[in-house]
């Protein structure tokens, strides 16, 4: 078993913009994820049909393809691919992916927020911290849904950016749009793999919100955690 990386401390004084990830990081995803699935449920046995179903497995399968592979605009390959994997209309695709994806789930997103985090983002602005948001998904009616608010907020569809994490093109256009440099930034997030790699890239000190320690990450289990605490943010 290889030994824990030793993380050096944090220290706030040093941070001007703190970037946080959507999905995972502000809200519980599991919990939404088996609520959209008891909806999904009750609308396939109302229409009798499971097409949106296949839709969105096959959506989410290639859209993380495409993340691996850091393809540059992602977007209409996944449309395409998506609709020729399930044998329907790229309209289909793109009206589907809106409804359960995007528009569906902003009812129930409240519900699933992440304790504290009304007070952190209070806090981190009264101690003159900009806030920005960084997400593979579209951000702004989420952020209003969770009752949060960003200073900045840049996803991967944005047309300056077109590709997604782990690719950090995303996490440069925050900072240059907030004025603010790898130095001074910290990204949250709750994927090692897409959000702790696109901090790495762009020089980004990073912060995964996981339950669990992962080796080689500076974790924490919430937003009321001593790394957040002992330093004032919630005065």
């Amino acid at each position: 078993m290889s030994p824990r990386t030793v993380h050096r401390a944090l220290n706030w004084d040093e941070v001007r913009l703190v970037v946080f990830d959507v999905d995972g990081t502000l809200y519980d995803q599991r919990g939404l994820r088996f609520c959209m699935l008891r909806e999904m449920l009750r609308c396939s046995i109302r229409s009798r049909g499971i097409a949106f179903i296949s839709i969105l497995r096959a959506y989410r399968r290639i859209r993380e393809e495409l993340g691996d592979l850091l393809h540059e605009d992602f977007e209409r390959e996944l449309i395409s691919r998506t609709a020729a994997c399930v044998g329907c209309s790229e309209d289909q695709v793109r009206s589907t992916a809106e409804e359960w994806l995007e528009r569906r789930p902003l009812r129930h997103l409240i519900r699933y927020r992440y304790p504290r985090l009304p007070e952190l983002f209070r806090g981190l602005r009264k101690h003159g911290k900009k806030i920005g948001v960084f997400s593979d998904y579209p951000a702004r009616k989420k952020l209003d849904a969770l009752e949060l608010d960003a200073d900045v907020v840049i996803c991967a569809g944005d047309e300056d950016v077109g590709v997604l994490k782990p690719h950090a093109k995303g996490l440069h256009v925050l900072m240059s749009q907030a004025a603010m440099n790898p130095a001074e930034t910290i990204m949250i997030g709750d994927r090692p793999e897409r959000d702790g790699l696109a901090a790495q890239a762009a020089n980004v000190r990073v912060l995964i919100r996981s339950r669990k320690p992962i080796d080689g990450w500076q974790t924490f289990d919430r937003y009321d955690a001593p790394l957040f605490s002992t330093v004032g943010l919630f005065e």
